[in-house]
């Protein structure tokens, strides 16, 4: 046979085989937490009785109770792999959470959490020992702990039970309708939005209270605030995200409430954490979107620290929708304080910061009326109407000159005075492109006007260079404006995610566009001897849309 005369092929085929067959040896199978089939080419499950057995060291369990699981063979059978969670009895959900110090087993992350255990390696196996944590919130029920057992590549089976575990404990424990705000400045320290509301009476309030012992050792802690998904309260060294110690009360997959620990990484989803030594869980969702959660935490707080106090923390607080796997989305809401909270110190007054202070929103609207509106019209004006009222004017000047002038003037002022704004706020350099580009910006406005102060003659030799500086300085600046604006609007709009003010703002720039084509199409026109001239229909036309767009922006800087 030619297998014979070419050994090394018949190897190398032997060990495509083994790699097909053991793909999975290293257990990490979170692809396959629904379903727990392993993805073995066409092999299927066995349907005879397995010769395994996972079996628990309680029959009944209630909320936070550990119980020891088991996997065992029969004599004379071992299994390579493996993949143990629990899951309430008729769901396809797995709940709970697992510890391991068997040698041959790796927790995996399913759901979210650490909800299941699998192989390390393809060595045999006689026995796992897992020890599972009972849920301490939600709608609990009767479980049973189920089981892939892996053989062979083709000789596996799915979903072997345990005997059932009864539910001993109560329905999930309810917090109180509402956090206690009359302690609030006493014995805890409160932080809301609006700025002291009562829960009692605005179920639009989102409120956090933090009562801790004497060392900080355990705190507890109470939420509430309406939102679709979660609502969640972090702990931060500075106002941004980032670095920040959060708890979680949110929907899980089944629609019930729980508490999660996580740690943030700015824009991205935090990443969610062991809950830790959380006890005295209580959740309670009213009409379906009003979230209250209390719980005791003895967690240390770590913001991976730049703080040189232990029990000083800016306090936060996000609101926003789940997916269906329960898995948090972008806030929708977000509230931090003006200043940092000592969480030794009950009777100081924590108030909500205001995300963007007017004086920014001004800024912003300065700039938008400044290089949206008179910047713009100055420049269509100066490019395309010279010839409409000539020599008409004052001052011996032209009708176009001085609407020029003038427009162009009211824009550098306008830009000046936003400047000065927004660094007299800040007081220092925020970083990130928008800074940067509104320097720019302000340089080559102040630099435009005393350029035009000095130019020559209109008929001097040199009239050229004067004429190709001043347009491209006006180029870079609208080119720069236009950045800036886009970058502004940005930082408005960074947790939202429809963007619309961008939207909005691209919008402007494509009318914008379109009208310069049009001038321009007419401008060849006019060369070629046709007596249209629809220059000023065009200028009206595009105010009358500069207007529309300008006043969607400005609304929506005043609402953020």
């Amino acid at each position: 046979m030619e297998v014979c005369k070419s050994p090394q092929m018949f190897l190398y085929v032997l060990l495509c085989c083994v790699g097909v067959v053991h793909c999975y040896g290293n257990g990490l199978v979170s692809s396959v937490c629904g379903s727990m089939t392993p993805n073995h080419g066409s092999n299927s499950a066995q349907t005879s009785t397995a010769p395994f057995t996972v079996t628990a060291d309680n029959t009944t369990f209630k909320e936070g109770d550990q119980i020891t699981v088991l996997l065992n063979s029969q004599p004379g059978d071992q299994f390579e792999g493996f993949m143990l969670q629990a899951r309430q009895v008729g769901s396809t959900t797995s709940i709970g959470t697992f510890n391991v110090k068997d040698s041959n087993a790796q927790l995996l992350s399913c759901d979210g959490a650490s909800r299941a255990v699998s192989h390390k390696s393809n060595t045999k196996k006689s026995s796992i020992q897992a020890k599972w944590t009972a849920p301490t919130s939600g709608q609990l029920g009767d479980i049973e702990f189920r089981a892939t057992f892996v053989k062979t590549a083709s000789t596996f089976w799915v979903g072997v039970k345990s005997s059932t575990l009864a539910y001993t404990g109560t329905s999930a424990t309810a917090a109180p309708t509402v956090p206690s705000n009359p302690d609030c400045g006493k014995t805890k320290v409160c932080f809301s939005h609006p700025s002291s509301c009562d829960p009692t009476a605005n179920t639009g309030c989102y409120f956090m209270a933090v009562q801790t012992s004497s060392n900080q050792s355990e705190m507890r802690i109470e939420m509430f605030g309406q939102a679709d998904g979660y609502v969640a309260i972090g702990f931060s060294d500075d106002q941004e995200m980032g670095n920040d110690d959060i708890y979680i009360c949110g929907k899980d997959s089944s629609g019930n409430l729980q508490v999660q620990h996580a740690i943030s990484t700015g824009k991205t989803a935090p990443t969610i954490l062991s809950l830790g030594n959380v006890t005295d869980i209580k959740t309670t969702l009213m009409n379906g979107n009003t979230i209250n959660c209390s719980f005791t935490s003895r967690n240390a707080i770590s913001t991976r620290s730049r703080a040189t106090s232990t029990s000083e923390y800016y306090l936060m607080i996000a609101a926003g929708p789940s997916n269906s796997q329960g898995n948090i989305q972008i806030h929708s809401n977000k509230y931090v304080s003006s200043t940092k909270a000592n969480l030794q110190d009950p009777s100081q007054v924590v108030t909500s910061a205001e995300e963007f202070p007017a004086i920014v929103k001004a800024h912003g609207c300065l700039m938008l009326i400044s290089w949206m509106t008179t910047g713009s019209i100055g420049m269509l004006i100066a490019r395309y109407l010279k010839g409409v009222a000539k020599d008409h004017g004052c001052c011996g000047k032209d009708f176009w000159f001085m609407a020029h002038v003038s427009l162009m003037a009211l824009s550098v002022t306008a830009t000046a005075i936003a400047f000065i704004l927004v660094f007299s706020y800040a007081r220092d350099w925020s970083g990130g492109a928008h800074p940067v580009l509104g320097c720019l910006v302000m340089i080559l406005s102040l630099i435009q006007p005393i350029v035009a102060a000095f130019r020559c003659e209109p008929n001097h030799e040199r009239r050229f260079v004067f004429n190709w500086a001043h347009s491209f300085i006006a180029l870079a600046i609208k080119g720069l404006a236009v950045a800036a604006i886009f970058t502004g609007l940005a930082l408005f709009e960074e947790y939202e995610e429809d963007g619309w003010m961008l939207k909005v703002m691209g919008g402007f720039v494509a009318w914008e566009a379109l009208i310069y084509v049009l001038q321009d199409l007419n401008l060849r026109a006019k060369k070629k001897g046709n007596a249209m001239r629809p220059e000023t229909v065009l200028l009206v036309l595009f105010l009358l849309g500069n207007l529309a767009f300008l006043i969607a922006l400005l609304v929506g800087i005043g609402r953020s």
